[in-house]
């Protein structure tokens, strides 16, 4: 009888299941979890309060306005510049020579005048306005560069014009008096070579189409040019009383106008100076401010557009982001029914109770003080402790005080130890990003307090559990400068909560009382 063929069966292992793979399990599951709850949780970030203050925008760029006299050629010629440009001329000085023939040119070729050479007087000319364009360059104003070239020219050319006409006149016994025509200030004042056509320009009569740069256009006089009868050649500053107009926010300007002088920085060559500020509207209904000098005119003769920092009195204190900021509602009670606990020092109220019997009596309830408003006499006291119509009894006597009325606070939630505590802040500035807040109130905030990045994430008295470190306070993040718009990118720390260490926070108090403007309800 045929075998028959036996079938293999596979043995299979048997599940070993030790203590081990179910420990490892069961960590795997709990991190899963974690991790799923991580996610879903939202977090508390944190902020360290810093003192510091807003760099706030305070760089503008003005027109200047001065008294200017434009002086034409009365001969046809060559023009060549006998006065510097900013250089103070007297009336009946010299200023240029025109050669009406071009024989000038020809001497000038012709006479052996041998090396000449600077004296150190002329040397420091030119030091100084190499040093000016250097001090003052800026890419973002690179025509400015053209402006230096043709300054410089001018100043060679005047130069070279004094000491070869001089020499011409000690080798020819005086015969350049016949081959040109010297032409004299008419009036005392600043030569400057150039017109923009800005030149009866007054403050009151600059509008914002002054600041358009795409119509400006600045002619610049070059010497040993050809020039008609009538063409202007140069101009004459007559005053040194000048101004700059900006243009500026109406509210801002009515601050900086409160001021009366204002500490301007010409950044240029950053020359600090004090100008006179007056608000006004320009016809076209934009607000400009006006600063008025006296003195600096010269150096800025060849300017007509100025970038200038406005020198202000910042506020500095405690700087916190706007978005900690929250209102909170308190009940108003007169500092006649507030006491002190003689046991544990903290202060509360005495109020009306009711015994289990129905007969009346009082308790003592501790209750949180978050502000004193010494004006009116009232603290502010949360409530969560007492109710609309509980009834407050003064000390030693029988004089009663209904809780009614309320007001709100303006503050920021301080996470310090473990919970949200709200304390009150008093804005010095603000802006659209921080806020600078007065430092070292009864009670308010201290530096290197932490406090809730979103006040609106959190509630009175809510346990921070799940927080998200930041040290954004250590950052000087200067907000509305040149250029609007701040990060809003915060870096993390790794910092602990001072509740996480089991050390205290650093807390100081001061007698110091915070006033803010309050508006009770009745």
């Amino acid at each position: 009888m045929a075998e028959q063929p036996r079938k293999i069966k596979k043995y299979r292992k048997p599940l070993n299941l030790n203590i081990g793979m179910l420990i490892f399990g069961a960590i795997f599951i709990y991190v899963i979890i974690c991790v799923i709850l991580y996610f879903q949780t939202d977090h508390i970030v944190r902020y360290e309060v810093t003192e510091g203050s807003l760099a706030t925008n305070n760089i503008y760029r003005g027109v200047a306005i001065r008294t200017e006299e434009v002086v034409s050629t009365d001969t046809a010629g060559y023009v060549n510049f006998y006065a510097r440009e900013g250089e103070r001329v007297a009336k009946g000085d010299t200023v240029y020579i025109v050669d009406e023939t071009g024989r000038l040119t020809e001497e000038l070729e012709d006479a052996s005048l041998g090396e000449n050479t600077l004296s150190d007087q002329e040397l420091s000319e030119f030091r100084n306005e190499i040093v000016n364009f250097m001090h003052g360059y800026d890419d973002k104003n690179y025509e400015s560069t053209y402006d230096f070239k043709y300054s410089l020219k001018n100043t060679v050319l005047k130069l070279a014009n004094v000491n070869m006409l001089q020499s011409i006149e000690n080798e020819n016994n005086g015969s350049a008096a016949n081959i040109v025509n010297f032409c004299y200030a008419p009036t005392t004042g600043i030569v400057a070579y150039w017109t923009d056509g800005y030149e009866n320009l007054t403050v009151e009569g600059v509008t914002q189409e002054v600041f358009d740069n795409k119509n400006y256009e600045k002619k610049q006089m070059l010497g040993n040019e050809l020039m008609a009868v009538g063409d202007p050649v140069y101009k004459l500053s007559t005053e040194e009383n000048w101004s700059v107009v900006i243009p500026i926010d109406a509210e801002r300007g009515a601050e900086i106008q409160q001021e009366d002088y204002v500490k301007v920085r010409f950044l240029k060559n950053q020359y600090e100076s004090w100008g006179q500020a007056k608000l006004f509207t320009g016809s076209d209904g934009n607000t400009f401010l006006s600063l008025t000098f006296t003195n600096s005119m010269v150096t800025f003769v060849s300017d007509r557009f100025l970038d200038i920092e406005l020198i202000l009195n910042d506020e500095t204190g405690l700087k916190i982001p706007n978005s900690s900021i929250v209102e909170k509602e308190f009940f108003l009670i007169d500092e006649d029914f507030v006491t002190t606990n003689e046991n544990t020092g903290t202060q509360g109220v005495i109020r009306q109770c009711y015994r289990d019997n129905g007969d009346i009596s009082s308790e003592f309830v501790e209750t949180g003080v978050y502000s004193y408003d010494e004006n009116e006499g009232m603290y502010y006291m949360d409530t969560s402790v007492l109710k609309a119509g509980d009834v407050l009894y003064k000390t030693d006597s029988q004089e009663t005080y209904t809780v009614s009325k309320r007001a709100t606070l303006i503050g920021v939630y301080n996470v310090n130890k473990g919970y949200a505590d709200f304390k009150q802040i008093n804005i010095l500035y603000q802006n659209d990003e921080y806020s600078i807040v007065k430092a070292n109130t009864t009670y308010g905030l201290n530096v290197y307090d932490y406090i809730v990045l979103d006040g609106s994430s959190v509630s009175d008295d809510q346990i921070i559990t799940n927080i998200k470190k930041t040290d954004t306070g250590r950052t000087d993040i200067p907000t509305d400068s040149v250029e609007p718009g701040v990060s809003d990118n915060i870096p993390e720390s790794t910092e602990p909560l001072p509740a996480e260490t089991g050390e205290e926070p650093m807390q100081e108090t001061t007698q110091e009382a915070t006033q803010e403007s309050q508006t009770p309800e009745s």
